[in-house]
């Protein structure tokens, strides 16, 4: 048997193998003989078949089964002795003319992983954003849970923002009513943004009863691509107005809030910590999406086809699995690979990246270092000792951790190397507060 090797590009081998064909049949001869000691046939003892029966029922499986480990066993020493990674799955192929003439040859097809310089990032400057969770913080989160546990109270007066209203609506485009344009006894709270704010400043200052006609563009970007750019009007009735009675800040909005005693300062203390835990979050999220950008700029590097197509097969079935959990049928739904390509080259890229880094710089994930970071998850819990044992359960859970530390320290050795400029920033804008 012999081998020989191809670069046929950057990344891509091809290696050509030959297979003795007197090798092969010894070898088939010799798993035929084995398969005739223990093969029950109707008709004959066990251990009696002859081997001209066996050969006759299981010659070309066993044949098959032979040339298959014979070529894996080719490919992977030919591998070790060119000291080659290889990306992916090889493709054989069977060289034309190959099972006739004095040997059996075959081609394998594969990728290899790049040699991988990491960039130098101590240039690079990455901006960290410095938050306060304030006092006044505090007090907006606190309103805002306040509205979201809002009753409201009929009334006979205007509709205004922050209402709840009740409507009924049809909507035609050239005297036609377009699908989804036909609404009864649609209940909206006004300035939350389930309808068109154009739509909605057409109820507010609506009595209730009272009917309206008006006419509305929509956007040229509306997720209805139908009626995007089109305009349409409107008939509209108001039926009810309802007004938000906020709950007072007491006992029993602490205790709505999972503070048992109903202590209101505890309260606030607890949803302090939570801003603070989402402050903490947003922040790092932001630096490391910085780090990896730097590392992606600074690092040139080809990505292996073989990977890129295998993560754009994990990205696709990872939204039909979104789209399930959402009651979307997605069997037969066509996903083109192309949407997922752009993500998908970055993913492999900057994975690639990441493993050349944590290798060179020993910034493996430490036991201690995983713990701590369950027993952080954990506390967000209201029974920690469970979370942590759910963790220690699975190894792929565990797994997830492992990644999310490895990250973290990627993360340490970058900002101990790159240049880091503290930034004021505003709460609202870290938190992408747009109202």
């Amino acid at each position: 048997m012999a081998a020989t090797m191809e670069q046929t590009s950057q990344l891509e081998r091809r290696l050509d193998i030959s297979l003795a064909p007197a090798e092969i049949d010894g070898e088939v001869q010799n798993r035929l003989k084995q398969l005739a000691r223990n093969v029950k046939m109707h008709g004959f003892r066990p251990g009696k078949v002859p081997l001209k029966v066996v050969a006759q029922q299981y010659g070309e499986q066993v044949r098959r089964e032979v040339m298959g480990d014979a070529l894996q066993k080719n490919f992977g020493d030919a591998l070790r002795e060119k000291n080659l990674r290889i990306a992916g799955y090889p493709r054989f192929e069977p060289k034309a003319g190959g099972e006739a003439a004095a040997a059996v040859e075959f081609s394998a097809t594969f990728e290899i992983y790049p040699d991988v310089v990491v960039g130098d990032v101590s240039k690079t400057t990455i901006e960290r954003p410095l938050v306060e969770a304030s006092e006044a913080e505090v007090d907006k989160t606190i309103e805002i849970m306040r509205k979201q546990r809002a009753t409201y109270e009929n009334v006979s007066r205007a509709a205004a923002l922050a209402d709840r209203v009740t409507i009924d609506f049809e909507g035609k485009i050239g005297g036609t009513v377009f699908e989804g344009g036909v609404g009864a006894d649609v209940v909206v709270v006004l300035g939350e943004g389930r309808l068109l704010k154009d739509f909605e400043s057409q109820v507010v200052g609506m009595l209730t009863g009272a009917a309206k006609s008006f006419e509305l563009r929509f956007p040229d970007d509306y997720h209805g691509k139908e009626v995007a750019g089109k305009t349409a009007t409107f008939e509209v009735k108001l039926k009810q107005v309802g007004e938000p009675k906020l709950p007072p800040v007491d006992a029993d909005f602490a205790k709505l809030l999972g503070v048992a005693d109903g202590n209101v300062e505890t309260m606030r203390k607890e949803v302090r910590e939570n801003l603070e835990r989402e402050v903490k979050r947003r922040v790092n999220a932001k630096v490391k999406d910085q780090i990896m950008q730097a590392l992606l700029d600074s690092t040139q590097i080809d990505s292996p086809k073989s990977l890129v197509e295998m993560e754009v097969e994990r990205m696709q079935a990872s939204m039909r699995q979104e789209l399930e959990s959402r009651g979307v049928k997605s069997e037969g739904m066509p996903m083109d690979a192309s949407i997922f390509e752009a993500a998908a080259q970055r993913r492999v890229k900057l994975g690639l990246i990441l493993s050349e880094v944590v290798r060179i710089n020993g910034l493996q994930a430490k036991p201690e270092q995983v713990r701590a970071m369950v027993d952080e998850q954990a506390q967000t819990y209201e029974a920690p000792e469970q979370v942590v044992k759910w963790y220690y359960q699975s190894p792929e859970r565990l797994q997830e951790i492992e990644s999310m530390a490895v990250e973290d320290n990627v993360v340490a050795w970058a900002l101990a190397t790159a240049k880091v400029e503290d930034k004021k920033t505003d709460f609202d804008e870290l938190m992408g507060n747009t109202k």
